[in-house]
């Protein structure tokens, strides 16, 4: 058996219903069309909840087309970037689709950027332009002296905690514009603008700066189109006759980050509610969880690890975890929680989101399979796979652990701004995750390349310590790193970063963490050192910060003198 030969395809099932084994030919259009498509059916359904304020697709499209009349008149033309620093809001959507629909390149940054991470993404995007919230304004001020911006755009959004707009002062700044001001100023754009779909950029996100230098990611139309259809379309077909027009998403992801614009897309094409939540007001998500009922929760494991201790109601709800490993004993905690089983999806800012899902968890909720299977599940339609030895490139045995690479219709046009830079031969996108295939063509993530420690010559999955570690009772978040072996240049040692669910703090110890592990794991992969903490350093998507972990320590080990 090969990778060509899909084995995978024999699992695409959602109980006894047959998923297609391709969804081409995908169509060739221009992202808006999805919310053009939607308003001509379903104009005065509820498009966005925001902080309890509701806006309809009807309501939705006339501020994106006015928004695109704006921008032309603003001198931006097709192909030009459009950059915006917007938390989970309306006027992030609004922007989105005004910029696409008339061929110019959404910019999302994030709104937790610093200065200098904003100076260096709008420089090497070359963006003009800039819509933003109000509170971000001081920062692009800031740094607006040293890029090329020449038109700002701004709006007061509510944030949490109080969600209460903030007092604007009036600014007199020249090609300084409100936002609302220029929605009530122009009329609706009209006018088609011809792309070439599979060609013209569409979207611009910067990935890779948990790692390094971040990178612009050139996503075309037709790749966020097609992971669209190649995902939601593709698994909730059998169900789509009471989903189109109905259900509702709660998106608990910044929408700013690939795995919460993905949702944006995904909810649009469906005229589904979307329900836009702060990543970090647990309470409130658990209220339009209990009390909306959405036909799916998009949110990533930290969130499922808040959820398992709230009062959280049982229902026939979706609940979908990806952006960063799912520890397979919180799937089983918050299942027993939530009464159904979870999904979870694997992919990157390089797939527009999705390569592989996990589709057990459907069969499960109807009836017609007994146990979830754990990991990111099969390869999405159309989606070439295969695993390959990080060194050499070769395409390792099935069964063999390797880097997971992949192909399709979702796979990026390369890094801003070379086509082609990124991938390898063929298109072939390196994912720099070790990962391993079982019999049915489900796959499992084992470790990030970047995170594998090194113990004098044997390879430690950092991943699969952090799983063990979260199956312990008095662990709320873990994980571990390799750092400096001062005895052995060019080896590492294994260090458990933890914080301990409150009933158990000062009635563990961090030797009682080293004995669990020690009849768990091989010698060479048990943690020298144990370090309890009250807080641990989370991402944007709220996934563990190992690179800050291993930058402190590293910063401290020269220190005091341990490595030069």
């Amino acid at each position: 058996m090969s990778y060509q030969e899909k084995p995978w395809l024999k699992s695409y099932m959602i109980g006894p219903f047959k998923l297609k084994h391709s969804m081409e030919p995908y169509p060739e259009m221009n992202v808006y069309k999805f919310l053009e498509d939607t308003v001509e059916k379903y104009a005065d359904n509820i498009a966005i909840v925001y902080a309890d304020e509701e806006m309809t697709y009807k309501d939705l499209k006339l501020k994106v087309d006015k928004l695109a009349s704006a921008l032309l008149d603003l001198g931006v033309e097709k192909g030009d970037p459009v950059a915006t620093v917007f938390p989970s809001c309306p006027e992030f959507i609004i922007a989105d689709y005004a910029a696409m629909k008339i061929g110019a390149i959404h910019v999302p940054l994030s709104i937790l950027h610093k200065a200098d991470d904003l100076l260096y993404e709008i420089n090497e995007s070359d963006a003009k332009i800039v819509l933003c919230s109000y509170r971000r304004l001081e920062r692009i001020n800031e740094i607006k002296p040293e890029t090329d911006l020449n038109i700002v755009i701004y709006a007061p959004t509510k944030l949490f905690p109080d969600y209460k707009y903030p007092e604007m002062e009036s600014i007199g700044r020249e090609n300084y514009f409100l936002l609302d001001n220029l929605l009530e100023k122009y009329d609706p754009h009209t006018e088609i603008v011809e792309i070439n779909a599979k060609e013209d950029i569409a979207l611009l996100p910067f990935t890779g700066g948990t790692t390094g230098l971040p990178k612009g990611t050139m996503l075309t139309h037709y790749n966020l189109t097609s992971n669209v259809i190649q995902t939601i379309h593709w698994m909730m077909d059998p169900l789509k006759s009471g989903v189109i027009g109905k259900g509702a998403t709660t998106i608990c992801v910044p929408v700013f980050h690939m795995y919460g614009h993905w949702a944006i897309h995904a909810s649009i094409s469906w005229a589904l509610k979307m329900f836009l939540m702060d990543p970090r007001d647990i309470p409130k998500i658990i209220d339009v969880i209990n009390e909306k009922r959405p036909f799916m929760v998009f949110a990533v494991p930290t969130h499922y690890t808040y959820f398992s201790k709230m009062d959280l109601k049982k229902g026939q709800i979706f609940y979908y975890s990806a952006a960063a490993a799912l520890p397979p004993d919180l799937a089983q905690q918050f299942e027993k929680k939530s009464g159904v089983p979870m999904g979870e999806g694997y992919g990157a800012t390089e797939t527009s989101g999705g390569a592989t899902v996990n589709i057990s968890a459907l069969s499960k909720v109807t009836g017609f399979m007994k146990e979830v299977k754990r990991g990111v599940g099969v390869p999405l339609p159309d989606t070439e796979v295969k695993i390959v030895d990080p060194p050499t490139g070769e395409v390792l045995p099935i069964g063999s652990r390797g880097e997971l690479w992949v192909k399709g219709p979702q796979v990026m046009k390369g890094y801003w701004p070379e086509p082609g830079k990124g991938l390898k031969e063929d298109g072939w996108l390196p994912m720099g995750d070790i990962v391993e295939m079982d019999k049915d063509g489900y796959f499992k993530v084992v470790d990030r390349i970047k995170d594998m420690i090194n113990v004098s010559g044997n390879k430690v999955y950092s991943r699969v310590i952090d799983d063990i570690l979260h199956e312990h009772e008095a662990v709320d978040i873990a994980g571990v790193v390799g750092i400096p072996d001062p005895e052995r240049p060019g080896s590492e040692r294994v260090k458990a970063f933890i914080k301990l669910r409150d009933q158990y703090k000062g009635k563990i110890s961090e030797e009682d963490f080293i004995d669990y592990l020690k009849d768990k794991v091989k010698p060479y992969a048990v943690p020298k050192y144990v370090e309890f903490r009250d807080e641990l350093p989370l991402t944007m998507v709220m996934k563990l910060y190992k690179k800050e972990l291993r930058e402190e320590e590293i910063a401290r080990m020269r220190k005091e003198g341990l490595i030069e």
